[in-house]
């Protein structure tokens, strides 16, 4: 696959990582993310990432779905930053009541990236 792909072993997808995620995980707040991660052993190959936008601040599919193809499209392009860093599941749950432009999302993907990497040299 090229570097930009975006393959499943990418996404957190299975119920038990999810749940193990949400209770042992731990979490910030960057408008309009609030950002849950969870470091993976040495062994993992690659950063899982999850993108969840509630169904109670937009009721139209259509606005879920284009915010998290936003969000999406700006980790994939942008991962490339995470590359010598430890490897982590990471969840961006979309708070904001307004649908924000591509610009300001991808902005805020960079700095949990720059607040993750911080994280990492801590521990």
């Amino acid at each position: 696959m090229g570097t930009y792909s975006f393959p499943k072993s990418e996404r957190i997808h299975k119920q038990i990582a999810i749940q193990e995620l949400f209770k042992r995980g731990s979490s910030f707040y960057l408008h309009p993310f609030k950002v849950l991660y969870l470091p993976l052993p040495e062994s993992a190959l690659c950063h899982q990432v999850m993108v969840s936008v509630s169904k109670r601040s937009f009721k139209k599919a259509v606005d879920r779905n284009l915010i998290k193809r936003r969000i999406r499209e700006a980790y994939r392009l942008n991962r490339q930053q995470l590359a010598g860093m430890s490897k982590y599941q990471i969840v961006y749950i979309y708070t904001a009541r307004e649908v924000l432009d591509y610009q300001q999302i991808e902005d805020k993907i960079i700095s949990s990236f720059r607040r993750l990497e911080a994280y990492g040299q801590k521990n």
